[in-house]
């Protein structure tokens, strides 16, 4: 007979745990708590404690209680459920043992202790297909690890930023079912991305390659179609490809501290974009098709040639309520020029009052930039 037994005195008690289609008998103190219980029972499901709910006539029974205050008495019978993942081995034991392995686990509580000491570990591998999550950020690496790619279309998130990779393969294309892509902060080039291999990723949502070496983006990124966010700042990028306008989900881009010139008029197609970064680089005007961004909310310009900006830029972009226009030569006599500038002023003044609501802080005049007199200090 399977179960867990011991040297108890006369306040022993026998009790029946049902888990799974079976009946497992346990013998243990009545001044056991509920967490030894679950202790004993660990090397006979497999489950682990902290997986494991002991009820009894109805009731979830806590940890530090003992079995007599839970009113477990001899021949008492105990329902054990098992949360889905927090088992160890190959997961719960679902059959009948030989009597020969009932004798070796059940010699003593001190056999027991021992088992419950030495858990059994899933591989990263299995780790990684169970989860779907690859987290290897800050590893030292160099090359991507042949395992991620036996993971295939298992892996939602790969994270291998702040490593010194260089190459990302064709083999990236076996990630058909990746959402987030986290390749920012390692030594990758132009020639080291093989762009056809991103063709594959339709659920593509976050791409990261900020901090690395790229001075072009190709038309391959056009095939995102799913892309909505994509950070791409501190690279050496000149300037971007006109299939950016396919990216009709894309909703951030950050592109900040590049050497951007100009940008593709394609641009205004991408009309789901709230939040984008342009600053610190050398870009001398927008193209006008700016003004087509409905949703944009934050302009972020600082640091750049400018001299002016599209004039339908306020009177279209009727969410806009930030636009940081530091180290620019935009003055406010010029965008008080603009139409739709006292709409947008209001938002603007509405956004920091609540940002002063919420102790957040606050400026009172215009000034995000426009105009080297009011540029604060920060």
């Amino acid at each position: 007979m399977e179960g867990a037994s011991a040297d108890f005195s006369a306040s022993s008690i026998n009790l029946v745990v049902k888990f799974m289609g079976r009946n497992i008998p346990v013998t243990l103190s009545s001044d056991s708590t509920v967490k030894d219980l679950k202790s004993a029972l660990q090397p006979l499901t497999n489950v682990l404690p902290r997986g494991q709910k002991l009820i009894f006539k109805g009731k979830v029974l806590t940890d530090t209680m003992t079995l007599k205050s839970s009113q477990v008495s001899d021949g008492s019978k105990v329902m054990l459920m098992a949360s889905h993942g927090l088992h160890q081995g190959e997961g719960p034991i679902t059959r009948e043992v030989s009597a020969s392995s009932n004798m070796r686990r059940t010699t003593d509580s001190r056999t027991v202790q021992a088992k419950t000491e030495i858990p059994i570990q899933k591989t990263r591998l299995e780790r990684w297909k169970v989860t779907g999550v690859v987290a290897l950020s800050e590893c030292c690496l160099k090359v991507i690890p042949e395992e991620v790619w036996m993971c295939g279309p298992s892996v939602r998130v790969l994270d291998i930023s702040n490593n010194s990779i260089q190459e990302l393969p064709a083999k990236i294309g076996l990630l058909v079912s990746v959402q987030k892509l986290l390749l920012n902060a390692n030594e990758i080039l132009d020639g080291s991305i093989c762009w056809e291999g991103f063709t594959s990723m339709k659920f593509l949502t976050v791409l990261s390659l900020a901090q690395n070496h790229l001075t072009t983006l190709p038309a391959a990124l056009g095939a995102l179609s799913s892309l909505q966010q994509l950070h791409i700042s501190n690279n050496k990028l000149t300037g971007l490809p006109d299939e950016i306008g396919l990216l009709s989900q894309l909703q951030i881009l950050k592109a900040n501290n590049n050497r951007i010139s100009s940008l593709p008029s394609s641009m205004g197609n991408c009309g789901a974009l709230v939040e984008v970064d342009f600053s610190s680089n050398l870009l001398v005007e927008l193209p006008q098709t700016f003004g087509s961004l409905s949703n944009l909310k934050t302009l972020v310009l600082g640091n750049n040639a400018l001299k002016s900006l599209p004039p339908t830029l306020f009177k279209m972009c009727s969410q806009l309520s930030t636009l940081d226009l530091h180290r620019t030569e935009i003055t406010n006599d010029l965008l008080r020029q603009f139409e739709g500038w006292e709409a947008f002023d209001e938002r603007r003044r509405s956004k920091h009052q609540k940002q002063l609501d919420f102790r957040v802080g606050f400026a009172s005049g215009f000034d995000e930039g426009a105009d080297e007199n009011n540029r604060p200090n920060y």
